[in-house]
């Protein structure tokens, strides 16, 4: 079924219909995802049995579990030179391969130090897959699926946080030695699974023009569309973008330059808004309650390691949940409107967790009903941060920015990603004994307020635009800007 409607230039695009080649793709582009949620996620359990059994502090639990963000963030930078060097597809499966490697060493792990080394080569794994993985899906997408098709990394991620929960739950039940090892070593073998599966895979139709492959790239576009006129009407429409670069190799030359020394000013608003939901995304606390959940249900009142981490799967349950809903909406609703419920109910979510956990940490005896709260309060921080901010986040900065800056954009996005990733996984222990863990969540809570703020007036609706036209969306919010200040030139 095909239906034509305008688009945000006025040119006709095509609405279809899900087209299957290009869901198989973006699904195994996003497997990679699955592997670095993994990583997240039976990190909060294995710490646990880590402790007891290398005997590390607190300072050390901080720096183990932040570490894999640093050296992301090496990754995503690298990333995005690296993609459009050696191409989407190549760039993925160097993903998986450091995913390999990184998990034989610390299910190896006889000690903090080697542990360590595999936590940082997983790490820049993991900004290899958080960068590549929502663009290539991107890139092969239709104007119409593509808010669908590019959230489907965060739901693996998701997938992959929910599989670790339950990798602690059940491997916590062997030997002390063993168990933890095991939680860390198992995703060697997908990792090694998907780098295969990989090779299978089309290279992005839209690296492909850039490179001047143009037979090429449009063989994958008769693939990844429902019809030859579709195909057609998309490969026209990338040409004309590239313009003079579609004879020529691009390897990214220049990119930083018209990124950050002298961008133009829709590309100006497209950085802004790239870093500025990428910082709100991990800003407003999710690494916080994703790593450190048995300490706070331990905080709230729950006391054993099954119960905990039986409490953790349940956040995972609550994540995949949210992010199944939201991929079914962000193509409906709307990146804009999402992002503005999904931030109100987080605010509310926060508010209610700092005042339960103030209430247990104020109180000489068990609250069962402020124990509830925390737990209701966390489930439901959880849900709105995934029916929006979390999916979102993704979608958003993928999409923006024009075809020439879109790898190095976006992997500047994940840098900023990852570095806040970094301080709130790092310093999360250390702020909580410092201001209560009540305290650290008001504290959230408030951010959460000012990223409500950021969003509603600096992040333009994206749906249904084609990546193509994505300039004429900011060159509009600049003119709009611009009008604003020549009335009132305050």
């Amino acid at each position: 079924m095909i239906i034509l409607e305008k688009g945000g230039g006025g040119i006709q695009h095509q609405k279809t219909m899900l087209n299957k080649y290009a869901l198989a793709c973006a699904v195994v582009a996003s497997m990679v995802s699955i592997i670095s949620g993994y990583d997240t996620g039976v990190m909060s359990g294995a710490m646990l049995f880590i402790k007891d059994d290398i005997r590390i502090s607190d300072t050390q639990q901080e720096v183990l579990a932040g570490i894999l963000n640093l050296c992301a963030l090496v990754g995503s930078l690298a990333a995005g030179r690296t993609s459009d060097y050696i191409g989407r597809r190549y760039t993925i499966l160097l993903a998986s391969i450091l995913f390999m490697v990184g998990s034989i060493l610390m299910g190896y792990g006889p000690n903090y130090a080697i542990l360590m080394v595999g936590r940082c080569v997983g790490g820049v794994g993991v900004g290899f897959a958080l960068m590549i993985a929502p663009v290539y899906s991107a890139e092969i997408s239709s104007a119409s699926s593509r808010g669908f098709l590019t959230s489907l990394p965060e739901l693996c991620i998701g997938i992959g946080i929910l599989l670790g929960y339950i990798s602690n739950y059940l491997l916590g039940k062997l030997t002390l030695k063993l168990g933890w090892r095991l939680m860390l070593g198992v995703a060697a073998l997908p990792s090694l699974v998907l780098a295969l599966a990989i090779l299978a895979m089309p290279e992005s139709p839209r690296w492909l023009v850039l490179q001047g492959r143009l037979e090429d790239a449009k063989k994958v576009l008769m693939r990844v569309s429902n019809s030859t006129q579709e195909a057609e009407l998309r490969f026209n429409e990338i040409k004309v973008v590239v313009g003079e670069n579609c004879n020529k190799s691009h390897n990214g030359e220049g990119v930083w330059k018209d990124l950050l020394v002298s961008p133009t000013s829709e590309v100006r608003w497209m950085v802004i808004a790239a870093v500025g939901i990428h910082f709100f995304e991990h800003a407003t606390g999710i690494e916080a309650v994703m790593l450190y959940s048995p300490r706070i249900f331990k905080k709230a009142g729950v006391k054993s390691k099954d119960k905990l981490l039986l409490a953790t799967v349940g956040i995972g349950l609550t994540k995949i949940t949210f992010l199944v809903m939201a991929l079914f909406l962000l193509d409906k609703v709307g990146r804009r409107r999402l992002l503005q419920i999904s931030t109100g109910g987080m605010i509310c979510g926060l508010t209610l967790l700092g005042f339960s956990l103030t209430m247990v940490d104020q109180s000489s005896e068990k609250l069962l009903w402020a124990l509830s709260l925390s737990i209701v309060a966390t489930y439901a921080y959880v849900a709105f941060f995934n029916i929006g901010l979390g999916p979102v986040t993704w979608v958003y900065a993928s999409e923006i920015f024009p075809l020439k800056l879109r790898a190095q954009g976006a992997s500047m996005g994940v840098a900023v990603n990852r570095t806040m990733n970094a301080a709130v996984s790092m310093s999360f222990i250390s702020i909580y004994k410092a201001i209560t863990i009540g305290g650290s969540f008001f504290m959230f809570a408030g951010i959460s307020v000012l990223a409500w703020v950021f969003f509603y007036f600096c992040l333009p609706e994206t749906k249904g635009v084609p990546l193509e036209e994505m300039e004429m969306v900011f060159r509009k919010k600049t003119s709009n800007k611009d009008v604003a200040m020549e009335v009132d030139p305050r």
